[in-house]
């Protein structure tokens, strides 16, 4: 059995734990999953304690129970979101010991770690260190500075924070499961690694993650991510205002949001009921398609115009060639890229997480929108684990480089006193 990666995804409605492997050609299969209703968790930031943990145990039993009997989960990468996300610009700076040698992934990781050393406001803590672009003794513009010479090495980094009690009860959630979290991850980041190509991510593109409680948003451009944010209202307050407006219990909402919402009220006929049962003793309710479609249409509306905002509050609105990608629950609405498109202005897709997948153990639930995040959490592991070899080949190489050059300077010494002896 190859190594594999857990992914848990802590939404709003739904916790859901993904097993993953790589084939022979490098593809990510997913071995199982396991889904259970979020109970302890709002707006993405956990809420109880107790329930949340239930619901991580529920999960988490339904995917091992899918797979091989000697594979047990323990070591899992876990998703982090909700409105206490924050990011900032920083421009930092690594003077090197020598400008003989050349510009080594040594130097780069010890610039970032000089980043997560940066003082923030109280409360909050450093989750990502995202380089944009590096400048070598002034040269500016450079995306892989290794292998190039030079003294100063400097970058541009996307810096996203969070709050530390938030961070810490999602670990403490995972540990009291008996888990223990290998990598805490931006859940845009994750969900963009599972629906997004590289040649998207060159050209310019929105990704926007329609999650329960939150929506999620990150900008690329020119392979590097630019801008992230997140607005507090998700597929949840839709529901809300459907039971509002239609004075109903929140489950038949949610159900009719699944089942018959639209995004665009103009696109459903006038005489379109569904019935919705009575309360006890009481007459069963009719409900119009239309009047939910515009229900569910005044709220995504607000929704679209935060999302736009953010655009162009990023400064990359008229440099995204590759428009907006949508994903995440909130994308299984009818109509939903269609109403992007109508108040943007910009091409929008339906982002589904089969970018990465292998073919063969793909089911069709699984490359729903919803599972963008879950998917994303586990190719972001592997991710992490190759560069985690990566800095170990370069210790490696540097230990044995360092090493042939001090066996170098005893030989040269002793030719030299050799000569000197004759």
């Amino acid at each position: 059995m190859s190594e594999i990666v857990v992914g848990l995804d802590i939404g709003t409605t739904k916790i859901a734990c993904l097993v993953g492997r790589k084939n022979e050609h490098g593809k990510i299969e997913i071995l199982s999953m396991g889904k259970a209703d979020s109970l302890g968790v709002s707006r993405g930031v956990v809420s109880n304690i107790e329930r949340t943990v239930e619901s991580i145990k529920a999960a988490v039993k339904e995917a091992q129970e899918k797979v091989e009997g000697e594979l047990i989960i323990n070591l899992v990468n876990v998703g982090i979101a909700g409105q206490h996300i924050k990011s900032l610009q920083h421009h930092g700076i690594y003077t090197r010991q020598s400008n003989q040698d050349e510009i080594s992934q040594r130097d780069i990781d010890a610039l970032i770690e000089d980043m997560y050393r940066l003082a923030m406001d109280p409360g909050e803590e450093i989750i990502h260190v995202l380089p944009q672009e590096y400048i070598i003794d002034n040269e500016q513009g450079i995306k892989d500075p290794i292998g190039m010479s030079g003294v100063r090495l400097e970058a541009n980094f996307h810096i996203i924070t969070g709050k530390i009690a938030a961070a810490k009860n999602i670990r403490k959630c995972v540990n009291r499961s008996g888990l223990e979290v290998s990598e805490t991850i931006l859940e845009p980041l994750a969900s963009a690694a599972a629906v997004l190509s590289e040649e998207e991510k060159e050209a310019g593109i929105v990704l926007v993650d329609i999650g329960g409680g939150t929506t999620d948003i990150a900008i690329f451009h020119e392979g590097i991510i630019r801008h992230t944010a997140v607005i507090p209202f998700g597929g949840n307050i839709i529901t809300e205002d459907i039971k509002e407006g239609c004075t109903i219990l929140k489950k038949h909402a949610e159900q009719l949001k699944v089942r018959f919402g639209s995004a665009i009220a103009s696109k459903q006929q006038e005489n379109e009921i569904v019935c919705i049962p009575g309360l006890r003793g009481r007459e069963p309710k009719e409900i119009s398609i239309k009047n939910l479609a515009s229900i569910i249409q005044a709220r995504m509306e607000e929704i679209i115009e935060h999302v736009y905002h953010e655009i162009k509050n990023s400064g990359y609105e008229k440099r995204l060639v590759g428009g907006i990608v949508v994903t995440g629950g909130g994308a299984e609405l009818n109509h939903v890229s269609q109403l992007f498109e109508y108040l943007t202005g910009m091409d929008t897709r339906l982002g589904y997480p089969n970018e990465h997948l292998g073919q063969s153990l793909v089911d069709e639930e699984l490359t729903s929108p919803m599972h963008a995040t879950g998917v994303g959490l586990v190719l972001k592991g592997f991710e992490q684990r190759e560069k985690i070899e990566r800095q170990k080949q370069a210790v490696k190489n540097h230990s044995s480089k360092t090493k042939g050059s001090f066996f170098d300077k005893i030989l040269e010494k002793g030719r030299s006193w050799f000569e000197e002896d004759v």
